[in-house]
């Protein structure tokens, strides 16, 4: 447990002073997402440990150096959970999630990790300490400025703080797994969704649809009557290879496409290696494809796709966001980072 704000702070300072540029880094889990990084490399693994933790209020303070192993054992300690399941590999850190905005398999029904922040601490472009949100979940108020900074990649400041919610641990869990084309899988986990189901999980991958089952006892075992002819899974195995991504699906040396769209969003072209998540929402394509060519189907699915891992990363990897909204990022980059110091063109290139 080590607090050095005070290093980090004089650090920025010092780079404001010279406008020198940054690339903050934790554990470095996260460096192939988003584009190129430039600037001298500032570490900030080193300002560790938990704040304070309240099981009674469901609410955890920590610095961004944390690792998201050590917050999930402590909470265990407590039978609590983070509602998200944020990736542990890489030893990844709880800047790092917020930053890069990771969320594990039960993000559709648990929320995402920007769902769960109340409030940070972080350090502006000038080397000034900033405090937003709140450290309970009855007092979160003022600008949503702490949920800003998922997915922001860095580009706004450097997060030294994050207060965020907890849940309980689930009193059952059951994982179920049958086999099913990939239209037909989306149906079914669609139709799923509108029924009062304990759904905790639900993705298809090579031939055969999961469907995680997680809450009350009684709750878990009706679920699971209906499926007692398929086979059953190894709940802590395979979702914890799904959201760690070691899968041989997601180890393959080739480009790694990263789809949020329309849960309902028919199984589309391209054909190829497809792995479907979130019960359709997130969907991943393995290989070489023209970005322009999936930004169609995309946006004919409601959404858009990003290149996640591989591939040429100097271009943007994303879709341009429409003029307003542009003017809105720019404006708050201006805001937080006036001499554009931290991470600068990794989410992209203008910003």
């Amino acid at each position: 447990m080590s607090d050095i704000s005070n290093q980090l702070v004089g650090r920025v300072q010092a780079a404001f002073t010279q406008s020198e540029q940054l690339n903050i880094r934790g554990n470095g889990s996260k460096n192939f997402i988003g584009r190129e990084q430039k600037g001298q490399i500032f570490e900030t693994s080193g300002h560790t440990g938990i704040v304070s933790y309240n099981p009674a209020e469901l609410v955890m303070i920590a610095r961004s150096g944390t690792t998201i192993a050590e917050i999930n054992n402590t909470l265990a300690e407590s039978g609590q959970i983070l509602p998200c399941e944020s990736p542990l590999s890489g030893n990844a850190t709880l800047g790092g999630v917020l930053a890069c905005n990771q969320s594990g398999p039960a993000r559709p029904w648990r929320g995402s990790i920007r769902d769960c922040v109340l409030g940070l601490r972080m350090i502006n472009g000038k080397g000034e300490q900033l405090r937003f949100g709140g450290q309970v979940i009855k007092n979160v108020a003022g600008y949503d400025i702490a949920r800003l900074q998922a997915g922001a990649m860095g580009s706004l400041g450097v997060l030294t703080e994050i207060s965020f919610k907890v849940i309980p641990k689930p009193a059952a869990q059951q994982t179920v797994s049958v086999s099913l084309p990939a239209e037909e899988a989306l149906d079914k986990m669609n139709a799923m969704l509108a029924q009062s189901l304990p759904l905790s999980g639900a993705c298809w991958h090579a031939g055969k649809m999961y469907l995680r089952f997680s809450g009350a006892g009684q709750a878990v075992r009706a679920a699971v009557q209906a499926y007692e002819d398929k086979a059953l899974v190894d709940d802590t195995e395979f979702w914890s290879q799904l959201g760690e991504k070691p899968l041989v699906f997601f180890t393959q040396d080739k480009p790694l496409w990263r789809f949020s769209i329309k849960p309902t969003a028919q199984h589309f072209l391209p054909e190829g290696d497809w792995l479907i998540d979130w019960a359709g929402a997130q969907r991943w394509l393995i290989g070489d494809y023209p970005i322009e060519e999936l930004r169609e189907y995309a946006k004919a699915s409601g959404g858009q796709v990003e290149l996640y891992r591989g591939g040429d990363r100097s271009s943007d990897l994303m879709p341009q966001p429409d003029p307003a909204t542009k003017l809105l990022l720019t404006r708050l980059k201006q805001s937080f980072d006036p001499k554009g110091i931290f991470n600068p063109g990794r989410l992209y290139s203008w910003l």
